[in-house]
């Protein structure tokens, strides 16, 4: 049995041996409650230091949740800059469609014309020829003199004349009007490799701004978890502050009746010494023998008492605090993949395509030529326009990539592009300012 509970037992004794109502100590010692505060005070420390994690946290996703929206902002700026580029490219391509129809119209006409002026001047030669010199004769010898004959001379010449510069006249206004409609083709073909690289870019643009706009989202979940996180340990740091609030107000009332107890034993022992003090002295009057016989039954009490109260103190000490402990060829130069590419020209443009002897489009022919050097580059242009690392103009290399809006071309050096430029042209040479330039990037070196 513990020292803890021989005390509680002597003071019940004692209360009833002074007539008063025994009081019961708390079941823990300050020693344990001392014990508990400690760990409570651990715990809370951990608490404390999760509770700042979690509102750090909260701080860097919302740092990053803003970051994003400052992206989805640019994003869809950008973005409508492209639909009205489309929107432009689409009415230019109609524009130049009407155009394509009245040259075609233009043309019908010269042609008719053409052959119309030469229906006329091949009747009037087959007329002369089918007639011979004789007839030609007939024609010069109707006229009344020899000034009429000159005349009629001179008429059938200017005649020739005229018909022969007609002719060529109209021959040259359908070669004009051919070559006008050809180079409206041209046009008009280039406006709808642009369109649809535009729409290509839209296309990624809008991929791109739906996947952050999905990621904004997630970072509203993730900010509300962390913010709840964090309130649940502001609870638990209120809820700790509590109980070792309370764990004081336990030691304090311990160390209250602690000292009540203290004052009780001193009177008690005061009260049983007077008592013993005056049945001393009241035997003194009595017989020798029965008052020494009570001296030494209250010696051998007292000695009892003390050797109990000494081996209970032993026992105590030894019993220990009741505690319970619980346990191609990479690195090629960028010279080289101009060079390889260069192989490929007069191959068909496709769209949509990465194959560089079947037919790509401008960025998947780019694409398919890094590819064999080993390089991962993004397959559409706008994308590339974040590849690598940028360079000026004047700084540009053989094999750095050209970008413009909707469209890359890779840079041979000397001002001189290749690229899928058209489906009606497509990989052919070029040059590299032949329309804006947004940025050159450097993949090699």
């Amino acid at each position: 049995m513990g020292n803890h509970h021989w005390k509680k037992i002597a003071a019940v004794m004692l209360a009833a041996a002074i007539g008063i109502q025994p009081v019961y100590v708390q079941a823990k010692t300050r020693e344990e409650i001392q014990q508990e505060r400690e760990q409570k005070k651990s715990e809370q420390q951990g608490t404390q230091s999760q509770y700042k994690q979690s509102q750090s946290k909260v701080s860097s996703l919302e740092g990053q949740q803003d970051a994003l929206e400052e992206e989805i902002q640019e994003l869809d700026s950008q973005l409508v800059e492209v639909i009205a580029s489309v929107s432009l490219m689409q009415d230019q391509i109609s524009d130049t469609e009407k155009q394509i129809v009245k040259a075609q119209e233009d043309y019908d006409v010269a042609k008719a014309q053409e052959d119309a002026q030469y229906l006329a001047m091949k009747k009037r030669l087959r007329y002369l020829y089918e007639k011979g010199d004789t007839s030609y004769v007939e024609i010069l010898s109707n006229a009344s003199n020899w000034s009429g004959m000159l005349n009629q001379a001179n008429y059938v010449e200017k005649l020739y004349e005229y018909d022969k510069q007609m002719l060529n006249r109209y021959i040259l206004i359908k070669e004009e009007v051919a070559q006008k409609k050809n180079d409206l083709e041209d046009k008009k073909s280039d406006l709808e490799t642009q369109k649809y690289e535009l729409e290509e870019e839209q296309a990624s643009m809008q991929q791109m701004i739906d996947e952050k706009k999905s990621k904004a989202k997630d970072f509203d979940a993730q900010i509300a978890k962390a913010k709840q996180e964090a309130a649940a340990y502001k609870a638990l740091i209120k809820q700790q502050n509590s109980e070792l609030a309370r764990l004081d107000e336990e030691e304090n009332a311990i160390i209250k009746a602690e000292e009540e107890r203290r004052k009780a034993e001193e009177a008690a022992k005061k009260a049983a010494e007077e008592k013993a003090k005056a049945e001393a002295e009241a035997k003194e009057k009595g017989a020798k023998s029965s008052d020494s016989g009570s001296s030494d039954s209250s010696s051998n009490r007292s000695s009892s008492s003390d050797s109990s109260s000494s081996s209970g103190s032993s026992s105590g000490s030894s019993s220990g605090g009741g505690l319970k402990t619980v346990p191609p060829a990479s690195g090629s130069s960028g010279s080289d993949i101009a060079a390889y590419a260069c192989q490929f020209v007069g191959n068909p443009y496709v769209a949509g395509g990465t194959s560089l002897t079947n037919g790509a489009d401008c960025s998947g022919f780019i694409w398919a030529v890094y590819r064999q050097y080993g390089y991962g580059l993004p397959r559409n242009s706008a994308a590339m326009r974040s590849a690598g690392r940028e360079v000026s103009y004047e700084a540009a290399q053989a094999g750095d990539i050209v970008c413009y809006a909707g469209h890359v071309a890779l840079y041979l050096g000397g001002g001189r592009i290749v690229h899928a430029s058209t489906a009606r042209t497509g990989i052919k040479y070029g040059y590299a300012n032949y329309k804006p330039i947004l940025t050159i990037r450097r993949i090699v070196g």
